[in-house]
């Protein structure tokens, strides 16, 4: 009865040897928001730095996240993936002032355009962010929002992205 051990130790040994699944390949979509990768010095519109972003690929490509550093010391995260079932990109963003937004969205006439609701003091608030890629290989980010259901927005953030320079 020595040949019941070794068909266990072979059983043992199978899936060690037995090559992993490969994931399936990601929907093109999953490429859209790829102009915001890198290390990026952030001004506002008047040429002050706003703060530093590096964003980086994820989970095997599936996701962006961003490493936010603001001048005044406040920094955030944020998570952005592509959902297929939903066919539409999410991001959670969470600061360190415990602040929490969550977007959902797409790509909007060559922009990404991504909107979202949370509760405000008064109500409702709107919340819209639009990354714009510009010439050169600047992206502008602009962060609106509305208490009004949409009909009047005033701008929480305006962020001109320029690659950091190294060395």
């Amino acid at each position: 009865m020595k040949i019941l051990p070794l068909l266990a130790l072979l059983g043992l040994m199978s899936p060690l040897s037995a090559q992993p699944a490969r994931p399936p390949a990601l929907p093109s979509e999953a490429r859209q928001f790829d102009f915001w990768l890198g290390d990026w010095e952030v001004t506002s519109p008047d040429g002050k730095t706003a703060g530093t972003s590096r964003i980086e690929r994820v989970a095997g490509g599936a996701g962006l996240l961003e490493n936010w550093s603001g001048a005044g010391g406040f920094m955030g995260k944020s998570l952005n993936t592509y959902q297929a079932e939903k066919k539409a990109w999410r991001q959670f963003w969470v600061g360190s002032d415990g602040g929490v937004l969550e977007l959902a969205g797409g790509i909007v006439q060559g922009r990404m355009v991504l909107a979202g609701e949370q509760a405000g003091p008064g109500g409702r608030i709107a919340q819209r962010i639009t990354w714009t890629p510009n010439a050169g290989g600047t992206v502008r980010q602009l962060w609106e929002q509305s208490s009004d259901g949409g009909k009047t927005w005033t701008t929480v953030f305006d962020g001109l992205y320029r690659p950091r320079k190294t060395g």
